[in-house]
C-alpha cells in the first residue's frame, strides 16, 4: 500500500455571511475531483450539511458527539 501526505489539497473560502461561506465550501467540495485515494471530503461535506454547523452550535468534540454523521459515508 502506498503512502502519501493526508493533505492534498487545502480549499480556503470566503464570503460576506457564514452562511454564504458554509455553501461557497459545499460546492467547492461538490467540485472537487481527486482519484486513487480516500479523501475525507465526504465527512467534510457532511459536517457542512448539519444544523448545528450552520446555527454554530459545533464544537471540537462535534464528531465525537454524533458519530451518526460517520454512517453517512457510504
Amino acid at each position: 500500500m502506498p503512502f502519501y501526505d493526508s493533505l492534498l489539497a487545502k480549499i480556503i473560502v470566503w464570503d460576506e455571511t457564514r452562511e454564504e461561506a458554509i455553501g461557497r465550501s459545499i460546492r467547492a467540495l461538490d467540485e472537487i475531483t481527486i482519484e486513487g485515494v480516500s479523501t475525507t471530503i465526504p465527512l467534510l461535506s457532511a459536517v457542512l450539511h448539519r444544523p448545528e454547523l450552520k446555527s454554530v452550535e459545533h464544537h471540537t468534540k462535534f464528531i465525537e458527539t454524533c458519530p451518526e454523521i460517520l454512517g453517512d459515508l457510504s
